[in-house]
């Protein structure tokens, strides 16, 4: 994947499986890593980097009991609404998720596919990449199967069922 300046310039973000958080730091530093606000003195702006913060979460109803806490301290779906709340603070025309809903609990689950629907209905084009495919036909309009660099299905999701999907996958 191109340089995160690039991909970033031309209005791509990415969540990775990994979530690339830093456990001990909070919310909010977590999500202005590597782009902190920083008034002419030098110093952080954390307040409005705060309200800004606070203003996303809430916006994506995001409800997470201390904002203060090490983001460690969170369950692994606050986490990845967390990370997801990252991406979008650079405000992405394409949010590319690299399997968000592997390692979560059956209700975190819920909650993060309610957060990708919402991305998805603000106008973000969101690419998710999952092998749990029941988590990709609920949230998807398409679905592509790819497999050695080739496109093997390229269609709309309700125009394919699972058991298609899985058999393209296993052919």
């Amino acid at each position: 994947m191109a340089e995160a300046g690039t991909r970033r310039s031309l209005g791509i973000e990415m969540v990775y499986q990994d979530l690339a958080l830093a456990r001990n730091q909070d919310v909010i530093t977590n999500m202005y890593l590597g782009r902190e606000r920083v008034s002419l003195g030098g110093f952080l702006r954390r307040g409005e980097m705060r309200e800004r913060g606070q203003h996303l979460l809430k916006e994506m109803g995001i409800n997470l009991p201390a904002l203060n806490r090490p983001v460690g301290a969170f369950s692994g779906g606050q986490q990845q609404a967390i990370a997801i709340a990252r991406a979008v603070m650079f405000n992405p025309k394409v949010l590319l998720l690299d399997e968000p809903t592997a390692a979560l609990a059956a209700r975190e689950v819920e909650s993060t596919l309610a957060l990708i629907n919402k991305q998805r209905d603000a106008g973000r084009v969101v690419i998710l990449v999952s092998h749990r495919l029941n988590d990709v036909m609920a949230v998807s309009d398409r679905i592509v199967v790819l497999k050695h660099r080739q496109v093997l299905t390229d269609d709309p999701t309700g125009n394919v069922s699972l058991s298609q999907v899985v058999e393209r996958i296993v052919s």
